[in-house]
Protein backbone atom coordinates (compact mmCIF):
# COMPACT_ATOMS: atom_id res chain seq x y z
CA UNK A 1 0.00 0.00 0.00
CA UNK A 2 1.42 3.36 -1.03
CA UNK A 3 1.76 6.27 1.38
CA UNK A 4 -0.79 8.38 -0.52
CA UNK A 5 -3.36 5.57 -0.45
CA UNK A 6 -2.80 5.04 3.27
CA UNK A 7 -3.34 8.75 3.95
CA UNK A 8 -6.48 8.76 1.78
CA UNK A 9 -7.94 5.80 3.68
CA UNK A 10 -7.18 7.43 7.02
CA UNK A 11 -8.88 10.66 5.96
CA UNK A 12 -11.83 8.96 4.25
CA UNK A 13 -14.17 8.66 7.31
CA UNK A 14 -13.84 12.33 8.27
CA UNK A 15 -14.06 13.50 4.66
CA UNK A 16 -17.14 11.34 4.09
CA UNK A 17 -18.97 12.68 7.14
CA UNK A 18 -18.10 16.31 6.36
CA UNK A 19 -18.95 15.82 2.68
CA UNK A 20 -22.36 14.33 3.46
CA UNK A 21 -23.26 16.96 6.05
CA UNK A 22 -22.00 20.01 4.16
CA UNK A 23 -22.66 18.75 0.63
CA UNK A 24 -26.10 17.41 1.50
CA UNK A 25 -27.13 20.64 3.18
CA UNK A 26 -25.85 22.66 0.23
CA UNK A 27 -27.77 20.51 -2.28
CA UNK A 28 -30.97 20.83 -0.24
CA UNK A 29 -30.50 24.61 0.00
CA UNK A 30 -29.91 24.82 -3.75
CA UNK A 31 -33.04 22.81 -4.59
CA UNK A 32 -35.25 24.73 -2.17
CA UNK A 33 -33.94 28.07 -3.41
CA UNK A 34 -34.95 27.10 -6.94
CA UNK A 35 -38.32 25.57 -6.01
CA UNK A 36 -41.32 27.79 -6.62
CA UNK A 37 -44.02 25.19 -6.03
CA UNK A 38 -46.40 24.63 -8.91
CA UNK A 39 -44.37 26.91 -11.16
CA UNK A 40 -41.39 24.53 -11.08
CA UNK A 41 -37.86 25.83 -10.77
CA UNK A 42 -36.91 29.48 -11.04
CA UNK A 43 -33.97 31.79 -10.43
CA UNK A 44 -36.24 34.49 -9.03
CA UNK A 45 -34.84 34.12 -5.51
CA UNK A 46 -31.30 34.74 -6.77
CA UNK A 47 -32.46 37.77 -8.73
CA UNK A 48 -34.05 39.20 -5.59
CA UNK A 49 -30.90 38.53 -3.56
CA UNK A 50 -28.64 40.29 -6.06
CA UNK A 51 -31.10 43.19 -6.34
CA UNK A 52 -31.32 43.57 -2.56
CA UNK A 53 -29.73 46.94 -1.65
CA UNK A 54 -28.22 45.35 1.47
CA UNK A 55 -26.39 42.62 -0.46
CA UNK A 56 -23.37 44.54 -1.78
CA UNK A 57 -22.66 46.39 1.52
CA UNK A 58 -22.96 43.07 3.36
CA UNK A 59 -20.64 41.35 0.90
CA UNK A 60 -18.08 44.17 1.19
CA UNK A 61 -18.21 43.97 4.99
CA UNK A 62 -17.88 40.17 4.99
CA UNK A 63 -14.92 40.27 2.61
CA UNK A 64 -13.30 43.01 4.69
CA UNK A 65 -13.67 40.92 7.85
CA UNK A 66 -12.28 37.75 6.28
CA UNK A 67 -9.45 39.37 4.33
CA UNK A 68 -8.22 41.77 7.02
CA UNK A 69 -8.36 39.21 9.82
CA UNK A 70 -6.55 36.63 7.68
CA UNK A 71 -3.73 39.01 6.70
CA UNK A 72 -3.22 40.16 10.29
CA UNK A 73 -3.40 36.62 11.65
CA UNK A 74 -0.86 35.38 9.10
CA UNK A 75 1.58 38.19 9.87
CA UNK A 76 1.31 37.82 13.66
CA UNK A 77 1.31 34.03 13.40
CA UNK A 78 4.61 33.99 11.51
CA UNK A 79 6.09 36.50 13.96
CA UNK A 80 4.99 34.42 16.94
CA UNK A 81 6.40 31.25 15.38
CA UNK A 82 9.76 32.94 14.86
CA UNK A 83 9.74 34.19 18.45
CA UNK A 84 8.91 30.77 19.89
CA UNK A 85 11.47 29.02 17.69
CA UNK A 86 14.22 31.26 19.06
CA UNK A 87 13.10 31.10 22.69
CA UNK A 88 15.56 28.35 23.68
CA UNK A 89 14.88 26.62 26.99
CA UNK A 90 11.48 28.27 27.45
CA UNK A 91 10.11 27.04 24.14
CA UNK A 92 7.83 24.40 25.67
CA UNK A 93 6.17 26.82 28.08
CA UNK A 94 5.79 29.51 25.41
CA UNK A 95 4.27 27.01 22.97
CA UNK A 96 1.77 25.87 25.61
CA UNK A 97 0.72 29.43 26.44
CA UNK A 98 0.57 30.35 22.75
CA UNK A 99 -1.75 27.44 21.93
CA UNK A 100 -3.91 27.80 25.04
CA UNK A 101 -6.79 29.71 23.49
CA UNK A 102 -7.16 27.19 20.65
CA UNK A 103 -9.43 25.26 23.03
CA UNK A 104 -11.64 28.28 23.74
CA UNK A 105 -14.85 28.23 21.63
CA UNK A 106 -15.40 31.21 19.37
CA UNK A 107 -18.69 32.08 21.06
CA UNK A 108 -17.05 32.16 24.50
CA UNK A 109 -14.32 34.47 23.21
CA UNK A 110 -16.88 36.75 21.57
CA UNK A 111 -18.93 37.05 24.77
CA UNK A 112 -15.74 37.78 26.70
CA UNK A 113 -14.84 40.53 24.23
CA UNK A 114 -18.35 41.91 24.57
CA UNK A 115 -18.04 42.17 28.34
CA UNK A 116 -14.53 43.64 28.19
CA UNK A 117 -14.49 45.98 25.17
CA UNK A 118 -18.04 47.27 24.75
CA UNK A 119 -18.80 50.87 25.71
CA UNK A 120 -20.50 49.55 28.84
CA UNK A 121 -17.89 46.88 29.48
CA UNK A 122 -15.15 46.46 32.07
CA UNK A 123 -12.47 48.50 30.30
CA UNK A 124 -14.87 51.39 29.65
CA UNK A 125 -15.87 51.50 33.32
CA UNK A 126 -12.24 51.19 34.40
CA UNK A 127 -11.21 54.04 32.10
CA UNK A 128 -13.99 56.19 33.56
CA UNK A 129 -13.01 55.24 37.13
CA UNK A 130 -9.37 56.31 36.72
CA UNK A 131 -10.28 59.48 34.82
CA UNK A 132 -9.12 58.58 31.30
CA UNK A 133 -12.58 59.22 29.87
CA UNK A 134 -15.44 61.35 31.15
CA UNK A 135 -18.03 58.60 30.84
CA UNK A 136 -18.03 54.94 29.74
CA UNK A 137 -19.79 55.86 26.49
CA UNK A 138 -16.63 57.77 25.44
CA UNK A 139 -14.72 54.48 25.19
CA UNK A 140 -13.77 53.69 21.56
CA UNK A 141 -16.46 51.68 19.77
CA UNK A 142 -14.76 48.31 19.26
CA UNK A 143 -17.94 46.24 19.13
CA UNK A 144 -21.19 46.93 17.28
CA UNK A 145 -19.19 49.26 15.03
CA UNK A 146 -19.75 49.49 11.24
CA UNK A 147 -16.07 48.77 10.53
CA UNK A 148 -16.20 45.41 12.35
CA UNK A 149 -13.13 46.16 14.47
CA UNK A 150 -14.26 43.90 17.30
CA UNK A 151 -15.01 41.01 14.94
CA UNK A 152 -11.59 41.32 13.32
CA UNK A 153 -9.84 41.52 16.69
CA UNK A 154 -11.63 38.38 17.81
CA UNK A 155 -10.67 36.43 14.69
CA UNK A 156 -7.06 37.58 14.98
CA UNK A 157 -7.00 36.49 18.64
CA UNK A 158 -8.31 33.05 17.66
CA UNK A 159 -6.51 32.44 14.37
CA UNK A 160 -2.99 33.64 15.24
CA UNK A 161 -2.31 30.51 17.36
CA UNK A 162 -3.74 28.29 14.62
CA UNK A 163 -1.61 29.74 11.83
CA UNK A 164 1.39 30.11 14.13
CA UNK A 165 1.22 26.45 15.18
CA UNK A 166 1.17 25.29 11.56
CA UNK A 167 4.08 27.56 10.62
CA UNK A 168 6.07 26.59 13.73
CA UNK A 169 5.72 22.90 12.87
CA UNK A 170 7.06 23.60 9.40
CA UNK A 171 9.96 25.64 10.77
CA UNK A 172 10.92 22.83 13.13
CA UNK A 173 10.76 20.30 10.31
CA UNK A 174 12.92 22.47 8.05
CA UNK A 175 15.54 23.22 10.68
CA UNK A 176 17.96 26.17 10.82
CA UNK A 177 20.51 24.90 8.27
CA UNK A 178 19.13 26.76 5.23
CA UNK A 179 19.11 30.10 7.01
CA UNK A 180 22.55 29.47 8.48
CA UNK A 181 23.93 28.80 5.01
CA UNK A 182 22.42 32.04 3.73
CA UNK A 183 23.83 34.00 6.67
CA UNK A 184 27.28 32.50 6.11
CA UNK A 185 27.14 33.74 2.51
CA UNK A 186 26.51 37.31 3.65
CA UNK A 187 22.71 37.54 3.80
CA UNK A 188 21.19 39.66 6.53
CA UNK A 189 18.64 38.23 8.95
CA UNK A 190 15.80 39.78 6.95
CA UNK A 191 17.20 38.54 3.64
CA UNK A 192 17.55 35.01 5.02
CA UNK A 193 13.94 35.10 6.14
CA UNK A 194 12.58 36.75 2.98
CA UNK A 195 14.45 34.68 0.38
CA UNK A 196 15.09 31.39 2.19
CA UNK A 197 12.71 30.66 5.08
CA UNK A 198 9.53 32.30 3.78
CA UNK A 199 9.40 30.30 0.51
CA UNK A 200 9.89 27.10 2.51
CA UNK A 201 7.04 27.79 4.95
CA UNK A 202 4.77 29.36 2.32
CA UNK A 203 2.73 26.20 1.52
CA UNK A 204 1.72 25.70 5.15
CA UNK A 205 1.17 29.41 5.67
CA UNK A 206 -1.10 29.70 2.64
CA UNK A 207 -3.05 26.58 3.53
CA UNK A 208 -3.70 27.74 7.09
CA UNK A 209 -4.59 31.22 5.84
CA UNK A 210 -7.07 29.77 3.34
CA UNK A 211 -8.82 27.84 6.12
CA UNK A 212 -8.97 30.98 8.28
CA UNK A 213 -10.35 33.05 5.40
CA UNK A 214 -13.05 30.50 4.59
CA UNK A 215 -14.11 30.27 8.22
CA UNK A 216 -14.26 34.03 8.72
CA UNK A 217 -16.20 34.53 5.49
CA UNK A 218 -18.88 31.97 6.30
CA UNK A 219 -19.16 32.22 10.10
CA UNK A 220 -22.43 33.47 11.57
CA UNK A 221 -22.12 33.58 15.34
CA UNK A 222 -19.30 36.12 15.78
CA UNK A 223 -20.77 38.80 13.46
CA UNK A 224 -24.16 38.19 15.09
CA UNK A 225 -22.76 38.81 18.59
CA UNK A 226 -20.26 41.59 17.90
CA UNK A 227 -21.49 43.14 14.64
CA UNK A 228 -23.45 46.31 14.00
CA UNK A 229 -27.11 46.26 13.01
CA UNK A 230 -26.22 47.70 9.59
CA UNK A 231 -24.53 46.64 7.47
CA UNK A 232 -24.68 43.01 8.52
CA UNK A 233 -22.35 40.23 7.45
CA UNK A 234 -23.78 37.98 4.74
CA UNK A 235 -24.28 34.92 6.99
CA UNK A 236 -26.17 37.08 9.52
CA UNK A 237 -28.29 38.59 6.75
CA UNK A 238 -29.12 35.10 5.45
CA UNK A 239 -29.99 33.74 8.90
CA UNK A 240 -32.26 36.62 9.82
CA UNK A 241 -33.99 36.35 6.48
CA UNK A 242 -34.51 32.62 7.04
CA UNK A 243 -35.90 33.07 10.56
CA UNK A 244 -38.20 35.98 9.62
CA UNK A 245 -41.92 35.58 10.28
CA UNK A 246 -42.61 35.88 6.56
CA UNK A 247 -42.03 32.37 5.18
CA UNK A 248 -41.88 33.78 1.65
CA UNK A 249 -38.37 35.06 2.40
CA UNK A 250 -36.95 31.57 3.00
CA UNK A 251 -36.09 30.87 -0.68
CA UNK A 252 -34.20 34.18 -0.70
CA UNK A 253 -32.31 33.20 2.47
CA UNK A 254 -31.38 29.81 1.01
CA UNK A 255 -30.33 31.45 -2.24
CA UNK A 256 -28.10 33.74 -0.20
CA UNK A 257 -26.44 30.76 1.50
CA UNK A 258 -25.73 29.22 -1.90
CA UNK A 259 -24.28 32.53 -3.08
CA UNK A 260 -22.07 32.66 0.04
CA UNK A 261 -20.81 29.13 -0.64
CA UNK A 262 -20.22 29.96 -4.31
CA UNK A 263 -18.35 33.18 -3.53
CA UNK A 264 -16.26 31.38 -0.90
CA UNK A 265 -15.37 28.67 -3.39
CA UNK A 266 -14.46 31.16 -6.11
CA UNK A 267 -12.28 33.25 -3.82
CA UNK A 268 -10.57 30.22 -2.33
CA UNK A 269 -9.98 28.82 -5.83
CA UNK A 270 -8.38 32.08 -6.94
CA UNK A 271 -6.36 32.21 -3.72
CA UNK A 272 -5.03 28.67 -4.10
CA UNK A 273 -4.30 29.20 -7.78
CA UNK A 274 -2.27 32.29 -6.96
CA UNK A 275 -0.53 30.34 -4.20
CA UNK A 276 0.44 27.56 -6.58
CA UNK A 277 1.78 30.07 -9.09
CA UNK A 278 3.70 31.77 -6.29
CA UNK A 279 5.08 28.43 -5.18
Amino acid sequence: MTQNLRIALMLAPAVLVIGLLFGGALVVALLRSLDTGDAGFSLAAYARVLANPDFLPSFALTFHIAFTSTILSAAFGVGAALLIRGSGAGRGAMTFLFQLNLTVPHVVGAIGMLYLFSQSGSFARLGHAIGLIERPADFPALVFDPHAIGIILHYVWKEVPFIGTVVLAQMQAIGPDHEASARSLGASRWQAFRHVLLPLILPGLLGASAISFAFAFGAYEIPAILGASHPQALPVLAWRSYTATDLATRPDALAMTVVIALLSGLMLGAYLRAARRRG
